[in-house]
């Protein structure tokens, strides 16, 4: 049986709250043999502005491209690697708008990446092991932060809370990404085990906290500035 295609529309609208469990989705090939991807949003077919989970095949390699909107990746397991190095277990990485690489995995590795969602005018290439990098107090006992990148109001972060840890309710003006890494990430609305990706909008408040502890990828005060599909 054919696979299905991969969805052009997902979760495109940056306005609304999605919650996904990544474990939970297909995975689909890419053009290139050994390497697939699981979609967690997509504006567009195989050029768009997306967020996805990356799997490469040991020994897969993908051609040599640009990346026109800017590429942000963090390696979630395995060794990815390019012309420029290699890139273990939790290292972040930025490749700014025209940037250009041709990837590949001697190993096999799987990522989180964003495509296309980049602001031109960043143009700073960012590489963190962040297995070798400090975490520093956080706004609230319990809370321990390592900043990964800084432009205009976008913040991008690791951020571990401790078992038990409360954070006192907020706002995001420009919106929250989340994707966790480990344990469990909770808020009023739920609760987030590992490979939960959640994407709070713009305007958006909660209080959350974690009773068991956990890791989480966290991107605030971006969401405002993409622009939503339009109306059919």
């Amino acid at each position: 049986m054919a696979p299905a295609p991969l969805p052009t529309q997902l979760h495109a609208d940056p306005g609304l709250r999605v919650v996904v469990d990544s474990g939970s989705l297909p995975w689909y090939p890419s053009p290139l043999p050994g390497v697939e991807r699981r979609p967690l949003e997509r504006d567009g077919g195989e050029v768009a502005r997306a967020t996805s989970i990356v799997r490469y095949a040991p020994g897969s390699r993908f051609s040599p491209h640009g990346h026109d909107g800017g590429e942000e990746f963090l390696v979630l397991e395995g060794v990815f690697s390019d012309e420029q190095g290699d890139y273990g277990p939790g290292t972040y990485v930025r490749n700014p708008v025209g940037s250009a690489h041709a990837p590949f995995s001697e190993g096999g590795c799987t990522i989180l990446v964003k495509l296309r969602q980049m602001d031109p005018a960043d143009q700073t290439r960012v590489v963190i092991d962040t297995g070798r990098s400090t975490f520093v107090p956080g706004l609230v006992p319990g809370l321990t932060v390592l900043p990964l990148h800084g432009f205009g109001t976008e913040q991008v972060a690791l951020v571990r809370w401790e078992p038990g840890t409360r954070f006192p309710l907020h706002a995001h003006p420009g919106g929250e990404e989340i994707f966790v890494l480990e344990g469990v990430f909770e808020d009023e609305q739920g609760a987030y085990p590992a490979g939960t990706w959640l994407r709070n909008p713009a305007g958006s408040r909660h209080a959350p906290f974690s009773s068991r502890g956990c890791l989480i990828w966290v991107k605030t005060g971006h969401l405002d500035r993409v622009l939503a599909p339009p109306t059919p």
